[in-house]
């Protein structure tokens, strides 16, 4: 199959989960065509059956806000059109979807007919989708989709529940990529930043208010008064800067590492002993999966979709949003000595049940019975 693969190019989970079904459908033997404004951060080096389309954004001094989503749309039909694709996968629906409804509505009328695929990944409906001048739009475009996944069963419902949505939704998971773990490299790292007998407490995110930074502050605060502990932040967004304000004023600087966007934060996770994730609401928690799937197990909230992934007092512990006591009673338990050996086996047993050889048929199938009818 040739597939049009259509994402936000950034370290955000909808891209990264976008970048990486690309790569595996590539290493199938599909033919894949990216098309976004810069080359994807997880795309890497050169690859076969992998090729880019930058599309190009205007600076015309008419415009206040350059038109992407036109723009977008006119690379999609140009690139169906000479690339002869069989299928455009959208991943997140602003701009994508309505982009590739312009696009295919073009091609159509030049008597070409191409299915598109619109794949919901979360803060597209469950934040800016709910804004009643996206919703009018957001519906329309679901609703035009030849077909739909969410990322959860939590998504799933709350894009029913906010949304007038006709269309089925198929709940494809998100996915773990198996990496080869360095043991002497996470070794030399893990002496770099914990001293002998010191616990590391690792956080991953984009720093926004949705994912409750500041709770990481004060629940690791509560936990490092019981268990000598660092805390390794990985990300970078609009609260940092409050997160670093209030390291000070907790008097954590010693403690707390920031180490701004990582590319590979595999690496990071690797060390860790446990990851914290307090999130006001994730529609999956593609996160907390990396992490377990390199044997971390997680402390986090049981909001969205986090709960069909982290299972509580098995993979780790759930809380409520904003518990932070609870949050730091549950870690002090889970980092003792003979409690985290068996959280991790537990932890990487559930990340299994996410591995990309399991979900990336789902998406075949779907683009396949797409093809045919």
């Amino acid at each position: 199959m040739k597939i049009g693969m259509v994402l936000y190019p950034t370290f955000g989970g909808s891209g990264v989960v976008g970048t990486e079904l690309g790569k595996a459908l590539a290493a199938k033997g599909h033919e894949v065509h990216f098309i976004t404004y810069s080359q994807p951060v997880r795309l890497g080096s050169f690859r076969e059956n992998i090729f880019y389309h930058e599309v190009a954004v205007s600076d015309y001094p008419l415009f206040d806000f350059q038109p992407y989503e036109t723009e977008l749309a006119s690379k999609m039909v140009d690139v169906v059109k000479y690339e002869k694709l069989d299928v455009l996968h959208v991943h997140y629906a602003i701009p994508h979807a309505s982009a590739a409804f312009m696009a295919t509505q073009i091609l159509k009328s030049q008597g070409i007919n191409i299915p598109f695929v619109t794949t919901l990944h979360g803060t597209d409906i469950t934040l800016v989708g709910r804004d009643p001048s996206f919703e009018p739009v957001i519906t329309f475009c679901i609703n035009q989709s030849d077909a739909v996944t969410a990322v959860s069963e939590s998504l799933k419902a709350s894009t029913y529940e906010h949304f007038q949505i006709t269309r089925e939704i198929h709940v494809i998971p998100n996915f773990i990529v198996p990496s080869e773990e360095n043991e002497d490299f996470s070794k030399h790292m893990r002496n770099k930043y914990a001293c002998e007998g010191e616990r590391i407490v690792c956080h991953v995110s984009n720093f926004r208010k949705v994912k409750r930074v500041e709770d990481v502050l004060l629940v690791f605060a509560k936990v490092n008064k019981e268990i000598p502990s660092k805390l390794i932040l990985v990300g970078d967004g609009p609260d940092r800067y409050h997160c670093e304000r209030l390291c000070r004023e907790l008097d954590l600087c010693d403690k707390v590492i920031f180490l701004g966007k990582l590319r590979n934060t595999a690496q990071v996770l690797e060390i860790a002993d446990v990851f914290l994730l307090p999130s006001e609401t994730e529609s999956f928690g593609l996160a907390a999966l990396e992490a377990m799937a390199v044997g971390v197990p997680v402390i986090s909230s049981n909001t969205g979709g986090i709960p069909e992934v982290n299972i509580h007092g098995f993979s780790g512990y759930l809380s409520n949003v904003g518990d932070v006591e609870n949050m730091a009673k549950n870690m002090i338990s889970l980092l003792q000595p003979d409690q985290l050996p068996t959280f991790k086996v537990n932890a990487k047993e559930r990340a299994r049940v996410f591995d990309l050889e399991k979900i990336l048929p789902m998406y075949e199938k779907i683009y396949s019975d797409l093809i045919k009818n």
